[in-house]
């Protein structure tokens, strides 16, 4: 009996360590508290059912950079998503393995938690959903999500962290397509001049501030709140991209009165992300306000904004000059080096 009464207790002990152990994998993975910027809007209702992780942010950093996400090995997330330029690349559009040019313009990755819709045309509302896209798109990764896993299933540094980060070494495309979106989750950009300005640190140049009433009278409506946009699509009369595989938000929807509609950009770190426009029509801010001024393309669909206003929205040069100077204070340095 007394043999039975102690095998039992050291079961006992050794149900317990491993529930410790249990527990361990958990305390050892906490999560990344996202700091809300003041002003923002709620979180995508996505993150909740995918809080990032201190080894899934780490995971999801490392899957971002790796090139074996490309049929040729030659090919990251990060290749076009760069840092320094906000997460963009300075081509008018993507350019992808063996020098493939895609459809659009490379779109600026910040503050993708707070979003709705994903993608120039808003075809996916779920950023767990959106890196597929690059990986099997013929003129970006041309691959697979099964190849991408087959090649890095045995390397020894994603086992560590796949294991960290979910509790157990398996690699799948749920945990992959998870990681990729955590660390894109903890992208929050808040700390430029303007939002300075706002929490009485510092205060506008006088064209600066020239360029901020100009911005409240002609700008705001569109690209309003603290993400600078409203995240709706609009046809805006921007020139059109000859390619038959575009049609902008009416390639998600079929409807004809969303043709060549194209989800507003945040204006947040715009000094960074040139060219402009959905396939980078325009190389510079000037460009783009001089267009807008000039008269823009009509079209049955296009914005009321431009539509009831003579296809235009007319800015003085002045008025431009003060325009660029604001947006510039949107500008987050730590941002693009951090």
């Amino acid at each position: 009996m007394k043999k039975i009464i102690g095998f039992l207790s050291i079961l006992i002990v050794l149900i317990s360590c491993n529930n410790d152990e249990s527990d361990m994998i958990s305390i050892d993975n906490p999560e990344v508290e996202l700091q809300i910027p003041s002003g923002f809007p709620e979180l995508n209702a996505f993150v909740s059912q995918n809080k990032p992780t201190k080894y899934g942010v780490e995971l999801g950093e490392k899957l971002f950079s790796e090139k074996k996400f490309s049929a040729d090995n030659t090919i990251s997330c990060s290749s076009c998503h760069i840092q320094a330029n906000a997460f963009t690349d300075q081509k008018s559009q993507a350019v992808g393995i063996s020098g493939r040019i895609g459809l659009r313009n490379t779109p600026s990755i910040q503050n993708l938690a707070f979003m709705k819709f994903y993608n120039w045309d808003g075809s996916k509302l779920q950023l767990e959903n959106q890196p597929l896209v690059p990986i099997i798109t013929h003129e970006e990764m041309d691959s697979s999500i099964l190849e991408v896993i087959g090649k890095i299933k045995d390397d020894s540094v994603y086992k560590d962290l796949f294991r960290k980060a979910f509790g157990d070494e398996n690699i799948t495309p749920e945990r992959i397509f998870q990681s990729i979106a955590q660390f894109e989750y903890t992208l929050i950009s808040a700390n430029s001049k303007y939002d300075k300005v706002n929490r009485k640190e510092t205060a506008f140049t006088e064209s600066e501030l020239e360029g901020y009433k100009t911005f409240q009278q002609k700008c705001a409506s569109c690209h309003s709140g603290e993400l600078f946009t409203d995240q709706s699509f609009r046809n805006i009369g921007f020139p059109l991209n000859t390619n038959t595989n575009e049609a902008g938000r009416g390639r998600v929807t079929g409807i004809v009165s969303d043709f060549m509609s194209f989800r507003v950009p945040t204006l947040r770190n715009i000094e960074y992300t040139a060219p402009y426009g959905s396939f980078g029509q325009f190389a510079n801010l000037r460009s783009v306000l001089d267009y807008f001024d000039n008269g823009v393309l009509e079209s049955d669909n296009l914005d009321p904004i431009f539509k009831n206003n003579g296809e235009r929205i007319p800015l003085t040069e002045e008025e431009k000059i003060d325009l660029i100077s604001f947006m510039k204070t949107l500008s987050d340095i730590e941002f693009i080096v951090n």
